[in-house]
Parts: structure tokens; C-alpha cells; sequence
């Protein structure tokens, strides 16, 4: 079952994100050579608190930490860390996510660690490029895949690759809802949106080749090839007067 919101559900949605937008914001204004991801771990618990928010990924299947931290290679869930420092020329993809009020905002952003290469930044532009693709199409009466399918073209136009094992998904009530919402994909598929349905919709996207795998800690994906990987993520609304961003 996908979950219909009513207008003062959004709202309480739309709270919970705008104090994530919020927490990423000071996180990528700390963002700089010799921080490390233990640092801006404990600033978005501080952050956080200062809000009286609860992290959402915190205890989330055994998760320890508030934040995910993925540098470089790293393509999600990185597991922030004080032995891992930030170097001039790394980009960094960090996911947040807060619960307030029984309800979930969740969004991520990949940020340049000082300067960083030609690749880096084509590779950040194209996938954020790619998140708003998908939103356009995020409107009533559109299939779920034409959202999917929007990402997929805009990306491998630009000849980057879309990770197919990690997806977006609904949420509200909890972190992740029905449905998910795949990067690639044939459109005119899946279920019609409807006024009401709130989407995390997030590309993770790869310099070279699309395949990924977890390491030992469980937790980390990392590129098969070690090429960079970037990873943006909005969660939104789709409403009669097309798709309202809530994590803007």
C-alpha cells in the first residue's frame, strides 16, 4: 500500500525536512580539508538536538551513527569515522535524515572537498542535474518509472553509469515507505502518482561502471572499479499543482 498524505500530514513532513535542508547546510559550510567524518557526524547530532529532532538513521537496522558519510569510491552508507580525514580534492556524499513529531524528512547532497577534479565536478553537476529531472516528472498521473526513467536518460547521456542496487522510496510515517523508486528503467511503468504520494527520490550515480559492492563492515557500497561515485536526494510531494520539494 502506497500512503495517500492529507495536506497536514505534508506539513508535518515538510517540518521534518526543512531542519534537515537545514542541518546539511551547516554541514557542507564545515566541509574543508582535515574534518573528519566523525566531526560532522557529531554536528549533525548536535545540530540536531538543538532542533529536538531524532536522527533517523540512528538505530535504523543496527545503524550506529546519525549520519551516513561516503567519500570518493564510497557510494552510500559510508560509516563516519575519526581515522577518516577529508583531503583537498575529495568530494563526499552525506545523507541526514530527522523524525519529528512521528514524522520523516530524509534528504542527501555530495559536496567538493576544496578544489577537486574536472571528472569530480562534472560527475556532481550531472547527478544533481539528474535528481531534478526525475522531480519534473513527479506529477499526478505519471507512471512511477517515468521518474526512473528521466534519471536514466539524463545520466548516461552524459556518460556516467546509474547504480541499480540502492533505490529511493516512499516515506511518512516511517524512514522507508512503498514504493520504491528506482534510477533507471522503461517509462510508463509501475503505479500512477497521486496527489498526497511524498517520495525520497535520490540517484546515486558513478564515474565509471555501475556495479557496487558492500564491504566487511556491512554497511559501506562502494564502486566495484573504485571510480568516484556522487549521490543527491530530495524528498518531495506530489501534489495537483505538480511537485512541491520539501527538503529545498
Amino acid at each position: 500500500m502506497i500512503a495517500l498524505r492529507s495536506p497536514q500530514e505534508i506539513e508535518k513532513i515538510y517540518a521534518a525536512c526543512q531542519v534537515v535542508a537545514e542541518i546539511l547546510s551547516r554541514l557542507e559550510e564545515h566541509i574543508r580539508p582535515g574534518v573528519t567524518t566523525l566531526d560532522l557526524n557529531d554536528l549533525s547530532e548536535d545540530l540536531a538536538a538543538q532542533k529536538k529532532a531524532k536522527p533517523a538513521f540512528k538505530g535504523y537496522n543496527g545503524y550506529p551513527y546519525a549520519l551516513c558519510t561516503s567519500v570518493n569510491e564510497e557510494v552510500v552508507h559510508g560509516m563516519p569515522s575519526r581515522k577518516r580525514v577529508l583531503w583537498e580534492g575529495d568530494i563526499i556524499s552525506i545523507d541526514f535524515g530527522v523524525m519529528i513529531d512521528g514524522y520523516y524528512g530524509d534528504a542527501a547532497i555530495t559536496v567538493p572537498v576544496g578544489q577537486v577534479s574536472d571528472e569530480a565536478k562534472a560527475l556532481c553537476r550531472v547527478t544533481e542535474a539528474s535528481l531534478y529531472e526525475g522531480i519534473r516528472q513527479a506529477v499526478v498521473e505519471n507512471h512511477l518509472s517515468d521518474i526512473s526513467h528521466a534519471i536514466q536518460s539524463y545520466v548516461e547521456s552524459r556518460g556516467f553509469s546509474v547504480v541499480r542496487e540502492f533505490v529511493g522510496h516512499g516515506i511518512g510515517r516511517r524512514l522507508h515507505e512503498s514504493p520504491q523508486i528506482p534510477n533507471y528503467g522503461p517509462p510508463g511503468k509501475g503505479v500512477r502518482l497521486k496527489p498526497g504520494m511524498v517520495l525520497a527520490i535520490e540517484p546515486m550515480i558513478n564515474a565509471g561502471r555501475p556495479d557496487v559492492q558492500v564491504l566487511e563492515d556491512h554497511w559501506t557500497a562502494v564502486t566495484v572499479d573504485r571510480q568516484l561515485s556522487a549521490h543527491f536526494e530530495h524528498t518531495i510531494a506530489v501534489t495537483e499543482n505538480g511537485p512541491r520539494i520539501l527538503t529545498r
